[in-house]
């Protein structure tokens, strides 16, 4: 069975030059395997850390705004 998944332009330029004739699948596999972690397939850490803080902070203020919205048209 497979599954679809999202990544950025930029790691699926990173793996699409790791994979050769190997699949994505079997590139991922490979990594995590070998001791390394999705993330390390992924590029967590891309961004610095206030850029993450702002990043956080604003998917924190979006979530509230969409819990109020959902909460209000229950009521």
């Amino acid at each position: 069975m497979s599954k679809n998944i999202s990544i950025s332009d930029e790691v699926y330029r990173k793996l699409k030059q790791e994979k050769g004739d190997r699949s994505f699948s079997e590139v991922i596999e490979d990594r995590i395997e070998s001791g390394g972690t999705l993330a390390d397939v992924a590029g967590q850490g891309i961004f610095d850390a206030d850029t993450y803080e702002r990043m956080k902070d604003d998917i924190g203020e979006l979530s509230e705004g969409t819990v109020e919205r959902v909460e209000d048209e229950t009521r």
